[in-house]
């Protein structure tokens, strides 16, 4: 299907809001790179209060991005302009783009900073433009930043399927009944790095056939757990898929360990916790920082072991898609 343009034209700004994602099923590897298509099929939660909003308009000589403050690093800058060209082809324009994003939380400690940035790119540089994509388009317009702003686009639990068809590979929700009831304490371990390395040498693993081969079962239990509302299988296999992605990654070329000590204690929690009662699974995506995903009813409990040992807690829940805002950056 055709992006639908509207009547008018503008280069008024243009703002979006989007959560990030906390992988569930996680990938790394591309089977596409042009296109940025996964290797394989990924299912994850937005998780909110935290949030990007990103201000666009298309009233400059050159395309220029900041995020909170500062101007964006060099492959950032490539992967946005490749969501802007896009746009500026599909709506008949020339024009460079402003770009001006915020975050409520950090950037590059696998708390899926990424997904957000891209989704609220895409939706507001779309409206900036005088596009008005389906959420479909929306959520492939945003994979080309980064796949996991495909699922961010769609909120709540998503999954993105990997079709060599790129109008197909986007987000799908899944459906979920125990979304009130879920809780995320965050276990604030700073450790900068950057997502794409693990995509270019995990692929190289010896251990990643063995896991493309069992992905799909996997993406089954999982969407059947989400649906049926079942916490202890959702969340357990997010926990076990932390653990077989960190040894793909860490058995690649480059044998990359992205987890520092902080990062193992807060799985000792976790499953000391689980031990006593308590239901609440570690899960953590590429980055040292890790969620402790638990349940209104223990999640006093939860937070106070990882503050006990010393380590900065935020709580968020699931969050929904991307939407605009009238709240303008610029």
């Amino acid at each position: 299907m055709a992006l639908a343009r509207l009547h008018r034209r503008t280069s008024m700004p243009a703002t979006a809001i989007a959560h990030p994602i906390q992988g569930l099923l996680k990938y790394h590897g591309l089977r596409d790179r042009d296109r940025n298509i996964p290797a394989h099929d990924s299912i994850s939660v937005c998780t909110a209060p935290s949030r990007t909003t990103t201000t666009v308009a298309f009233d400059a000589r050159a395309d220029s991005v900041t995020v909170d403050g500062d101007p964006i690093d060099e492959e950032g800058f490539e992967r946005a302009q490749t969501v802007l060209d896009i746009v500026r082809e599909r709506a008949g324009i020339d024009t460079g783009a402003r770009v001006v994003s915020e975050n409520t939380f950090e950037s590059n400690v696998g708390l899926g900073a990424s997904a957000s940035a891209f989704a609220a790119l895409a939706h507001a540089a779309s409206a900036a433009a005088g596009l008005d994509p389906t959420e479909r388009e929306l959520s492939e317009l945003a994979r080309r930043g980064a796949a996991s702003a495909a699922r961010s686009v769609v909120g709540g639990f998503a999954h993105l399927r990997s079709r060599n068809n790129s109008a197909e590979c986007v987000g799908e929700p899944v459906p979920a009944g125990f979304e009130e009831d879920i809780r995320i304490v965050i276990g604030s371990v700073p450790s900068h790095k950057y997502t794409s390395r693990a995509h270019a040498e995990t692929p190289a693993s010896p251990y990643f056939p063995a896991r493309l081969a069992g992905i799909h079962e996997r993406a089954a239990d999982l969407r059947a757990a989400i649906r049926a509302g079942d916490f202890d299988t959702t969340f357990g296999i997010a926990e076990r898929d932390s653990l077989e992605l960190l040894a793909v990654t860490m058995t690649g070329p480059g044998s990359w360990l992205y987890w520092n000590p902080g990062t193992l204690e807060l799985l000792e929690i976790a499953r000391e916790l689980r031990e006593s009662g308590v239901q609440v699974y570690f899960s953590a995506d590429t980055g040292a920082t890790a969620y402790l995903n638990t349940t209104a009813a223990d999640v006093d409990a939860v937070r106070a072991a990882v503050e006990e040992a010393g380590i900065e807690t935020r709580t968020w829940r699931v969050g929904g898609g991307v939407r605009a805002s009238d709240d303008h950056l610029f």
